[in-house]
């Protein structure tokens, strides 16, 4: 079946009627680009994705990366796709022009992203990964550091990684051990044992630009004696030629359920004399550091589930229009035809879901783009604050709910290929591999839940709960005053006033009683104000089409406004009245979870 990659148009839509995009080539940093060459950009990507990514998709999913005792080896497709998207520009699509960027804005890199990632998810991990270091390193390393580490990346002969993760301290960073002795030339010898590092190790590239948090010797334990190092896998010399190895060894790769094509490695540092480091930034800062490059990835974590989302949901639906199977209840002649599945009412209910998960995931995944393009370069001092109070405060739901119910949307893409979506004749099952991942990495949907819950809605007296409170309340305003969306505005401010009551309850009762009792659901909370945003987000694309379906319109222009509609009425009956039962577990302060004991399991 020839199915196509993702809906261009409903992308289109995104960036032009949802977010005025275009609206972006009249800031400074910008004025070189024009909405033509934003969609030429986009052409790009497309084609890369298909020539080289699509091809090689189910290859890179089937043979795994190879561990040869000493390096990580991979099928040679995957090198050749990479240089392609180097080649294209699109692997530093965001950074400057003197440093070889494409210099688009954040929004436009995040849509052609998608059509990179539908065709290449894990392979595309390299990359991604790489931007994010590279951006830190710029942020907080020193001139020298970005000449000699960034510009190399940056060209593409560097990756970059972020390694965190040790066998004794997941997400509990404030128990990491690695260790960095400081020597007399300035550098740092770093010892220890670094697992799960995506790209960790590979044939890819000429070197490997490790991220790594580690303990300066003497320093304070817990998270305020963390600093953060550079140590590639080979040093470089004063003339940025690679020199000798560093003590940086692959001591295994993982195999995980999805996510192939990118090496998942256990890496070994300071075997011998110990591994070269180059602190970045002041010695015991090093985890503030790297929630610069965790909070990118983040986002990058929320738009991978969306887009997978997207892909399962483009292929499932383009099944079902050419699936013959069956007849409706009504038909009771035995010699008609079969009807394709498509026309039965429960396959309707699976697509509509599917399109209320992703479509209202990719527009939340956008729409944080747009408030960092806002926050770097919005031409008022207010509104860069603003967008910066309003994207930190969404971030946790950025990567969270996309992740969760992406992954949902995986699942009923199967269901609706039925047998067939458990094959791997079909991507549908390989979609959902790939995006179960996403729940778990730059941490748990429970670890952002307590971040929402317990730091961002009370931090600054409430102040990012306020803005996003106040920017889904003018949507509402708007949407009253729109024929066709009063009975929507209403549903959604009821809802923004459970999530306030929840909201208010649960923290109050957090300073009278145990607060691992009170946050217990936090989890719930999460569902319930995740639900209420990405309402807000089919409230917003709602208002652009019941607009547009109030002018003349092509017939295709019609079915799309209409399908717009119809997913966010989905999302309102079937979704969002969700949140009720939710709330009333965070807001009763019910404690089951809490109070089950480890023994009565």
């Amino acid at each position: 079946m020839a199915a196509s990659l993702l809906n261009d148009r409903d992308i289109a839509f995104m960036l032009y009627e949802l977010l005025d995009a275009e609206s972006l080539t009249r800031r400074e940093r910008f004025r070189e680009h024009s909405k033509e060459t934003f969609e030429a950009a986009m052409d790009t990507a497309r084609s890369v994705a298909e020539k080289y990514l699509l091809p090689i998709r189910q290859k890179t999913d089937l043979i795994r990366p190879e561990f040869d005792g000493k390096d990580a080896h991979l099928i040679p497709e995957i090198k050749t796709a990479m240089q392609a998207v180097i080649d294209a520009g699109l692997a530093s699509a965001t950074a400057d022009f003197d440093m070889g960027g494409m210099q688009l804005p954040s929004t436009i890199a995040c849509a052609l992203s998608t059509h990179l990632t539908a065709a290449g998810m894990s392979t595309m991990g390299y990359t991604t990964l790489t931007n994010a270091n590279a951006n830190l390193i710029e942020a907080h390393g020193t001139a020298e550091q970005i000449e000699k580490w960034v510009r190399p990346m940056r060209e593409g002969r560097f990756t970059g990684t972020m390694a965190m993760t040790e066998p004794g301290a997941g997400s509990g960073l404030a128990d990491l051990i690695t260790k960095a002795v400081r020597q007399d030339d300035g550098t740092y010898r770093i010892t220890g044992n670094k697992v799960y590092i995506s790209g960790g190790d590979h044939d890819l590239t000429e070197n490997i630009v490790h991220l790594v948090l580690a303990r300066v010797q003497g320093a304070p334990k817990g998270i305020k004696g963390i600093s953060l190092f550079i140590v590639p896998k080979f040093l470089v010399g004063d003339n940025g030629e690679i020199d000798a190895r560093n003590d940086v060894a692959l001591a295994g790769l993982f195999h995980k359920m999805g996510g192939h094509a990118i090496t998942s490695t256990s890496l070994s540092f300071g075997e011998k004399d110990g591994a070269v480091g180059y602190l970045v930034g002041e010695e015991n800062m090093g985890l503030s550091y790297m929630f610069h490059m965790m909070n990118e990835a983040r986002l990058f974590v929320g738009t991978g589930a969306a887009v997978m989302a997207l892909a399962g949901y483009q292929y499932s639906l383009d099944y079902a229009r050419e699936r013959p199977q069956g007849r409706l209840l009504a038909e009771k002649d035995p010699h008609s035809a079969p009807v394709n599945i498509i026309e039965h009412s429960d396959v309707k209910r699976m697509l509509l879901a599917q399109k209320a998960y992703a479509e209202g995931a990719l527009a939340l995944c956008l729409y944080g783009a747009r408030l960092h393009d806002d926050e770097k370069t919005a031409p008022e001092a207010e509104q860069r604050e603003q967008a910066h109070l309003l994207l930190d405060f969404l971030t946790p739901i950025i990567k969270t709910w996309p992740s969760e119910y992406g992954l949902r949307a995986n699942h009923y893409a199967i269901q609706v290929l039925g047998g067939a979506g458990y094959t791997n004749e079909h991507p549908v099952e390989m979609f959902y591999r790939e995006n179960r991942l996403n729940p778990i990495h730059e941490g748990t949907t429970g670890i952002q839940s307590m971040d929402l819950l317990g730091r961002k809605v009370p931090r600054n007296q409430f102040a990012g709960y306020k803005a996003c409170i106040k920017a889904i309340t003018e949507t509402i305003i708007a949407a009253k005053n729109v024929a066709g969306l009063e009975d929507y505005a209403d549903t959604l401010e009821k809802a923004l006033k459970t999530l306030d009551d929840t909201t208010q309850t649960v923290l109050g009762a957090s300073r009278s009683m145990n607060i691992d009792a009170a946050f217990s659901n936090s989890v719930k909370y999460l569902d319930v104000f995740g639900h209420v945003v990405v309402a807000w987000m089919w409230l917003k694309q709602g208002l652009v089409a019941q607009r547009a379906l109030d002018t003349p319109l092509h017939d295709s222009d019609e079915a799309f406004y209409r399908g717009k509609i119809q997913a966010m009425r989905f999302f309102f009956v079937s979704e969002l009245p969700e949140i009720n039962h939710w709330a009333t577990l965070v807001r009763e302060l019910d404690t089951t979870n809490f109070d089950m004991q480890p023994e009565w399991f």
